[in-house]
């Protein structure tokens, strides 16, 4: 997970009283422990520090690692990894997520984050605007892949928009404050993630397996309800 601003899109926000700002739209608490993912010199972790009991910080980048290091050794509650977050083992104990991730990897981390034997209790992305909203399956919009696939066991949100200046480089492109959430009530059993993930997925990326399925004529994978995706995956699961 090398990070280089130009190519993989890394955007650091600016100040930490805006950061705090931020962290106050999430449930975070506490008693709570937060994982930092690409946690450059850690002006999040820092803030988190001071909102929460312990800190995870992840960077793999071994210069920004040791600054993050030497920025968090008055920092009695963070644990600085230097190491890749997609290759890493996740807590066993509670935890939540707060972070400003490079955008490029964002499908990879909220995946490998939302299919965690251990999943997180709360996630909060800083994340493309376009990549939020589909994640979102609610509305009369288009749906992502990936939204869509993790929707029965997840909420997802915008929190709140950002502007380009509260970036340093600013962005090309709008960014926005994501979370996710599980929901209280499963509509599938946990058992049936991978499955349905893979189904959905593969609806998305194939007109003809779509169609095989009972796909409606009338409406792209990209216009289908999460009603009509759990009903079509039962029929499917259901047909010899």
């Amino acid at each position: 997970m090398k990070r280089d601003i130009k190519t993989h899109g890394q955007h650091f926000l600016r100040g930490s009283n805006f950061i705090a700002e931020l962290v106050g739209y999430s449930n975070i608490r506490r008693n709570d422990t937060v994982l930092d993912i690409g946690a450059g010199s850690g002006a999040i972790s820092a803030v988190l520090a001071r909102r929460c009991k312990q800190v995870t910080a992840y960077e793999p980048e071994p210069l920004a690692a040791k600054k993050l290091l030497e920025n968090m050794q008055r920092q009695q509650n963070v644990e600085v990894r230097q190491e890749d977050f997609l290759r890493a083992a996740l807590p066993k104990v509670p935890y939540k997520v707060f972070s400003n991730i490079p955008f490029h990897l964002s499908s990879k981390i909220v995946r490998k984050l939302v299919t965690a034997e251990h999943s997180p209790k709360a996630i909060y992305l800083i994340v493309q605007k376009q990549f939020a909203q589909k994640m979102l399956t609610s509305g009369d919009h288009f749906h992502g892949a990936l939204g869509m696939a993790i929707a029965p066991w997840w909420v997802a949100r915008i929190r709140r928009p950002l502007r380009k200046t509260d970036f340093t480089p600013p962005p090309a492109v709008d960014t926005v404050l994501l979370e996710l959430k599980p929901r209280e009530e499963m509509l599938l059993p946990l058992k049936d993630m991978q499955n349905y993930m893979e189904f959905v997925e593969h609806c998305y990326a194939e007109a003809r397996f779509y169609a095989k399925v009972g796909g409606s004529i009338h409406k792209k994978p990209s216009q289908l309800p999460l009603e009509e995706w759990i009903s079509l995956f039962g029929t499917a699961s259901t047909r010899p």
